[in-house]
């Protein structure tokens, strides 16, 4: 189908593989993605590996791997541009046909000569080939490349669905290559053709490609072709407004997942509200997106990464997560046998309402699996003082007479304890956290007794107790 029949919306998202799939490419394929299924159309996914120098199988299975994660799904199988270099070709022969291209003998010293003046006089470089008229037969034993014959009067509009009326002066475009000397497409032409033959209606891409729309536009009107719709997204920056880097979240999408302990569900959602909105939601569903999203709601002003917004929505996804999937996701990071597997589910309602990811999650679950005697950090053996160690007798005592192992007996005994030694009830806790976990933070300590059990408990706090004298 042609571009010009918008009744099937079709989108794509095109990504390098010279690397990762970053964070504001997922973005950029969610939109995309959201886009394409809100209007029942198609979402294609093409890989542009025309930099063969750059373009590795590691970086293509890294897209694949975190488009599947993320849950965005493309329609029919993923095409790569390299397989379409002929067609490419034969789009500028065409163009070379009918006058709207032409051959260019221009050599590389000569390119830098015209580039020197122009430094020299202060202006923009602008390609002026002596070839782009010439009717002289090519020079011998010189290589060709085949450049646009851009216009040089008058002006391109674009009417962009986010960045509105857009316009640039045609003698701002350069004549640019289509096809270099060694007969590959230029990424100007070969996305120009592949988005044709696709039948893609909707350009929805990050707005450093606006300036690109131009010069591509002008190869489908030298084309006759139908225009795509175009939708340039600003970028997203750091929290502290500058251009996203490494230490900002630029990391690829698996190191969110893998790193990070991010669940995916988190990631879309917060990607979904870096540039677009619906009123004052905060949480949206994968169901509500597709039902609300369009252009008119993506803003034009570059988005603010912000780690600890997507860290406490990773939290609210994380506490609305089925206990066994958490436990599947969580048992690799803390190598448990299918046993330890189980015990971790039924802790997992205990330990989830207090982890902000996957990795707090384990570290919080961490203590359950700690073989005796336990191994303590330098704060929670500096609780276990001779006094301490006196009231963890007590507090063994107690526990041990226990007829039932549950939340109200376990929370009596032990206030009763810390009251019968006249302590606060935290004087009591801190030592006895630590005989239990090691450590000085953990879940609440009866939830701790708890998720341990009686048997547990007690040799723990067995081998922490001031010996008779």
């Amino acid at each position: 189908m042609s571009a010009s029949d918008h009744s099937t919306v079709v989108t794509r998202f095109a990504p390098s593989p010279t690397g990762y799939l970053h964070i504001g490419g997922a973005r950029t394929a969610l939109f995309n993605w959201l886009f394409a299924r809100h209007h029942g159309g198609k979402f294609l996914l093409r890989i542009e590996d025309t930099d063969r120098a750059r373009s590795t199988k590691e970086a293509i299975e890294a897209i694949l791997d975190g488009m599947l994660w993320l849950g965005l799904d493309w329609d029919g199988h993923e095409y790569y541009q390299s397989q379409f270099w002929a067609r490419h070709a034969e789009v500028a022969h065409r163009l070379l046909e009918r006058g709207a291209a032409y051959r260019c003998y221009m050599t590389q010293e000569e390119l830098a000569a015209e580039r020197e003046t122009a430094k020299a006089e202060r202006r923009p470089f602008r390609i002026n080939s002596p070839w782009r008229d010439a009717a002289e037969p090519p020079r011998e034993g010189v290589g060709s490349v085949i450049r646009l014959k851009a216009p040089r009067e008058g002006e391109t509009v674009i009417e962009d669905q986010v960045q509105g009326r857009v316009t640039v002066q045609n003698a701002e475009i350069d004549d640019f290559i289509l096809l270099r000397s060694d007969g590959t497409p230029t990424y100007m032409l070969a996305v120009v053709v592949d988005d044709h033959d696709m039948g893609v209606t909707h350009v929805i891409r990050g707005d450093d490609h606006l300036n690109n729309a131009f010069r591509q536009l002008e190869i489908i009107r030298a084309m006759g072709w139908p225009e795509p719709i175009y939708a340039h997204v600003p970028l997203i920056h750091g929290a502290d407004g500058a251009k996203l880097s490494k230490r900002h979240g630029a990391m690829g999408v698996d190191a969110y997942r893998d790193e990070l302990g991010m669940l995916p569900e988190a990631v879309v959602n917060y990607l979904l509200r870096l540039g677009w909105g619906h009123g004052d939601d905060e949480i949206i569903s994968r169901e509500q997106a597709t039902e609300w999203f369009g252009l008119d709601h993506v803003g034009k002003s570059p988005s603010r990464f912000d780690f600890k917004k997507l860290e406490n929505l990773n939290g609210h996804y994380i506490r609305e997560a089925d206990d066994e999937r958490l436990a599947e996701l969580v048992a690799p990071k803390l190598g448990l046998s299918e046993e330890q597997k189980i015990q971790l589910v039924s802790a997992m309602p205990e330990l989830k309402p207090r982890a902000n990811t996957l990795n707090q999650l384990a570290d919080g679950a961490r203590f359950l699996f700690f073989q005796r005697p336990l191994d303590f950090d330098e704060s929670a053996t500096a609780l276990l003082s001779p006094e301490a160690r006196q009231l963890l007798r007590s507090a063994h005592a107690a526990l041990g007479a226990l007829a039932e192992w549950d939340m109200p007996s376990l929370e009596a005994a032990i206030r009763e304890v810390a009251e019968g030694n006249g302590v606060k009830l935290g004087k009591l806790a801190q030592p006895l956290r630590a005989a239990l976990t090691g450590r000085t933070t953990s879940p609440g300590i009866f939830d701790v007794l708890a998720l341990l059990g009686r048997e547990e408990s007690l040799a723990r706090i067995a081998d922490q107790m001031e010996p008779n004298e």
